[in-house]
């Protein structure tokens, strides 16, 4: 088993650097390590990805596709995100994303019990493709709400600033209270682990 890592490249060289440190570490929690990394520069809602088909052409069955989180692997729509499970699917390559646990059986041997593993299994794959679909939805969202505020600064003339605080707290209290951790409800919600520990901790004093 080879696991291979899927990134997407980013105009700050440390932050590309801290995806890398940060899955290494958590591959180095099971006593394994990186095999490739394979970085992208196309966005997740596209899927033409050159590195991505790539990784797929290399990797063999029973190998690791890793990433940090869903969504840095899709944020496609449904069929194009179909698409490329059943291409996944069809070359026997398990995904592991760090911020899903129920993924992270893929990092280990299967149980023996052929029950057991396809309950799991099945668990998993429901699991993915709902936070492929959050994703997909999130990134919607931030064009829309982009698009409008654009609209609205120019019917006005005056800059408004970031568009509705209140939206991204209940965006991120909504993902606290699902269970994902500071990490990945700030990528969820393309806000800082900052804003989300503050949301957290405004919860935590009510």
């Amino acid at each position: 088993m080879f696991i291979r890592a899927y990134l997407r490249a980013s105009t700050d060289d440390q932050d590309a650097s801290r995806a890398r440190d940060y899955l290494e570490t958590f591959v180095s929690g099971y006593g394994k390590a990186i095999a490739s990394c394979y970085m992208e520069n196309a966005s997740g809602s596209h899927a033409d990805r050159p590195e991505l088909i790539r990784l797929l052409k290399d990797a063999r069955r029973g190998d690791v596709l890793l990433v940090e989180s869903i969504d840095r692997l899709s944020r496609m729509d449904d069929q194009a995100w179909r698409s490329l499970k059943t291409a996944i699917d069809n070359r026997g390559i398990r995904i592991v994303s760090v911020d899903l646990p129920t993924s992270h059986q893929g990092m280990t041997a299967q149980s023996g019990d052929e029950f057991t593993d396809r309950m799991l299994a099945a668990i998993n794959y429901m699991m993915i493709d709902m936070m492929a679909a959050i994703a997909r939805k999130d990134y919607q969202q931030r064009r829309l709400r982009q698009a409008q505020g654009i609209e609205k600064a120019r019917a006005s003339g005056v800059y408004k600033g970031r568009p509705v605080d209140a939206e991204l707290r209940n965006r991120v209290r909504e993902l606290l209270a699902a269970g994902l951790g500071i990490r990945a409800v700030a990528r969820h919600a393309a806000c800082s682990t900052t804003t989300v520990m503050k949301v957290r901790d405004g919860l935590a004093q009510r």
